[in-house]
């Protein structure tokens, strides 16, 4: 039987235990859809995890490394992922992401009379739930339901 391999890639970040489904939402919020893009990107979406009958999605960028604040955002739509920092084809560096007590700057308020959707204010959210993820405002007290929707 004929098996498919994702070829390696020699430098870049690889976004592991995506929950599934959601490895195109991780896209759009590092920006990788945007025109323009340059680096190869690979996806796989649904895939088998080596933990029982459970699935994931896995991401492959070439040439770019996370900074925290992406991590950050990672963080929020897959809590469990972890990100491998690739190296002359070697991991150089693993971490589980981490979710955070409190969000400050990564989500847009959903209430419309907010004051950080007024002011030049730095928004913040309280972590009221890790799975599912659930923020709640830290100056309006308005719960984010989908984060996803909500992150800028």
């Amino acid at each position: 039987m004929k098996e498919l391999k994702v070829q390696p890639i020699r430098n870049g970040t690889v976004i592991d235990h995506i929950s599934p489904g959601r490895a195109v939402t991780v896209m759009r919020i590092l920006g990788l859809l945007r025109p323009g893009w340059t680096s190869t990107v690979t996806a796989a979406m649904n895939v088998p995890s080596n933990e029982g009958s459970a699935r994931k999605d896995i991401l492959k960028i070439e040439d770019r490394e996370l900074d925290p604040a992406e991590v950050n955002k990672i963080s929020l739509i897959a809590p469990h992922a972890t990100i491998n920092i690739i190296r002359e084809y070697e991991v150089a560096r693993k971490e589980r992401v981490q979710l955070p007590e409190k969000v400050s700057g990564l989500v847009k308020c959903p209430n419309p009379n907010c004051v950080t959707n007024h002011e030049p204010i730095k928004s913040q959210f309280l972590v009221t739930s890790r799975d599912p993820v659930r923020l709640q405002c830290g100056y309006c007290d308005r719960e984010v339901g989908e984060v996803s929707e909500h992150i800028v």
